[in-house]
């Protein structure tokens, strides 16, 4: 049928739909091509976003120069959210396949956008004019109007990363290209990172002034836990101090050594019939053993309690605990410290000097007391005078708090409840959404310090496990933890007072570690095996299932204890352990479903 045909409506009607095709084909090209190019614009500006990112991470020791870095952080993400929230964008967002990625990219644009520049702003505010030398103590006081100018500003920060985070994670991506969903995983662990950076920074600055006697007096003990024997939350209280607090001023107020405290009849306070079953009432009788439960809030009220019986009823305000290494870090940050013997105690002989050559110089307990003495009180008097770089300081600190070597327990609830769900509490090991953790902590049972010569090696592993479309694992795990005794071959000739002596019936060179293996909320005991052949005790702690070894290792020798579990329900593909601070550091390896995580 020909054109001359047809009825004249009808050549109309074809027309005007040619037409309409033309038009919708020429806006759809314009609209693809506006989408494209702002595509590739907003790309520059969020990989310019990502640099300046890195520049705030590098410049954070100084605030004035971190101020700067958030600024052009700002005005990249800025630009990005702009690029991708225009009205033809959005409409694109809502066609098939293509529309999720776009989604996407607009939520990581406008999510950066709300972290640098609304949640950020503030604290950039403050940052520009803040200055780090502040923090330094001068005459033994800490200015502590300088947290209070900070405060508001981080705790707005922690809400609007919180936010930021809450809306990425609500990304759906299963529709997504691998490409893409790479990139939101990627913004997700960032803001994950930065929300614990800056809730951080938002507890500190809420919970330093009170802890520094801005309201009144207050005083802490501190634990220095000895490594060379070991602990389940690094190693016993050998030496102690008592610090008092009051408007900023700090001051050294009571040294004792742990060697003061007698053996209690029974456990101080009731430790529930969960940690006797496993620990026995040890934790609460002697001082030596409060770091045995690896909670420290068991710990610091158990230490506070035998302070008070032993002070006259004093109740310290709360309990700090840190090892030689995590001292060795402070003193990256004050230089050398000369002793009033003559030695000099810095960074790298801190923890030798500490922890084995002072038993090898001094026979006497009462001599080696006296010297960790003067060590503690040389240390605290060059940070109370000021002798100290703020910027390193603070990241030894953080340092010592990621390895679990600085913990606090406070005895005031409002101050406990921001030191809740961070490492700084030392609680039990967490399983959370993400990840499911282990715990593999060790303790000497040889009553000697010939931790000293040990290593403890944690590893992880999925040995099968499946991942269903909600993105839950399931299968079956293992954790590994392997001891070994790397004392010389003459070990048995060492000083008594690091062999032990043979007392608790371990021949001198020889050392025995009990460990405990705590398995995942959740998670049920598949199988136990140990090397050595031996058997397996335990018990149940706060819903963790707990296995318990003991192995007895000379020189030269090693142990394994390998524990197998699985998750009742599938829950979290990322597996991970935390174990007792030792010399070195932390060896565990997370583990994803399938594949190990760098």
């Amino acid at each position: 049928m020909t054109d001359s045909v047809l009825p004249r409506s009808a050549r109309i009607a074809g027309r005007v739909f040619a037409w309409v095709l033309a038009a919708l084909l020429v806006a759809t090209v314009i609209a693809a091509a506006w989408v494209g190019i702002r595509g590739v614009l907003a790309y520059g500006h969020l990989r310019d976003a990502q640099a300046s990112a890195t520049d705030v991470r590098a410049s954070l020791s100084d605030p004035a120069a971190a101020a700067t870095a958030i600024d052009a952080l700002s005005e990249d993400t800025g630009a990005a959210r702009a690029l991708t929230s225009d009205p033809i964008w959005s409409l694109a967002a809502g066609l098939p396949w293509v529309g999720p990625q776009l989604a996407a990219v607009s939520a990581v644009a406008a999510s950066l956008d709300d972290v640098a520049g609304t949640a950020l702003t503030p604290l950039s505010e403050v940052a520009s004019t803040f200055q780090v030398d502040a923090l330094r103590p001068q005459g033994g006081r800490i200015d502590v109007d300088t947290f209070a100018q900070l405060s508001p500003a981080a705790a707005s920060a922690a809400e609007g990363v919180a936010s930021a985070e809450s809306s990425i994670s609500a990304v759906d991506d299963a529709a997504l290209l691998s490409p893409v969903r790479d990139a939101v995983d990627e913004v997700d662990q960032l803001l994950t990172e930065a929300g614990a950076a800056t809730e951080a920074l938002a507890n500190a600055t809420a919970l330093l002034p009170a802890m520094l006697g801005a309201e009144g007096p207050r005083d802490y003990l501190v634990l220095f836990q000895n490594n060379a024997e070991w602990r389940s939350l690094g190693g016993i209280p050998g030496a102690m101090a008592l610090i008092h607090t009051d408007g900023g001023t700090i001051s050294l107020a009571a040294q004792e050594s742990s060697s003061d405290f007698p053996e209690y009849p029974e456990s101080v306070l009731p430790l529930g019939d969960e940690i006797e079953a496993i620990y026995g009432q040890r934790p609460g009788k002697w001082i030596q053993n409060v770091t045995q439960v690896p909670d420290f809030t068991v710990s610091g009220s158990l230490a506070r309690e035998m302070w008070a019986r032993q002070h006259g009823g004093q109740q310290v305000d709360g309990v700090i605990a840190l090892d030689p290494v995590a001292l060795s870090y402070i003193l990256e940050a004050t230089g050398p410290v000369a002793l009033p013997g003559g030695d000099t105690l810095t960074s790298e002989n801190a923890v030798p000097l500490l922890l084995n050559e002072v038993y090898q110089r001094y026979q006497r307990p009462a001599d080696q007391d006296a010297f960790f003495a003067a060590a503690a009180a040389a240390v605290f008097e060059a940070l109370a005078a000021g002798d100290v770089d703020p910027a390193k300081f603070v990241t030894a600190l953080g340092r010592a708090g990621d390895e679990n070597r600085l913990l606090l327990w406070s005895a005031h609830e409002d101050d406990q409840a921001l030191l809740n769900d961070t490492t700084l509490s030392g609680p039990l090991p967490v399983t959370d959404d993400d990840t499911a953790r282990f715990g593999v902590y060790v303790d000497d049972g040889t009553g000697s310090k010939m931790s000293f010569y040990q290593t403890l090696t944690t590893d992880v592993a999925w040995t099968e496990c499946t991942v269903d479309a909600a993105g839950d694992a399931g299968g079956t795990a293992t954790v590994t933890a392997t001891i070994a005794n790397n004392a010389p071959a003459d070990a048995a000739s060492l000083p008594s007072y690091i062999t032990g002596g043979g007392r608790y019936g371990v021949a001198p060179g020889t050392t025995r570690t009990v460990g405990y293996v705590y398995i995942p909320e959740g998670w049920e005991l598949a199988d136990a095996q140990l090397s050595t052949g031996g058997g397996f005790g335990g018990g149940v702690h706060d819903g963790r299932r707990v296995v318990s070894f003991t192995v007895d290792l000379g020189p030269g020798q090693s142990a394994s204890a390998v524990v197998t579990a699985h998750p009742v329900v599938p829950g979290a593909a990322v597996i991970d352990a935390v174990e007792t601070p030792t010399l070195t550091p932390p060896t565990a390896i997370a583990a994803t479903c399938g594949a190990p995580l760098q």
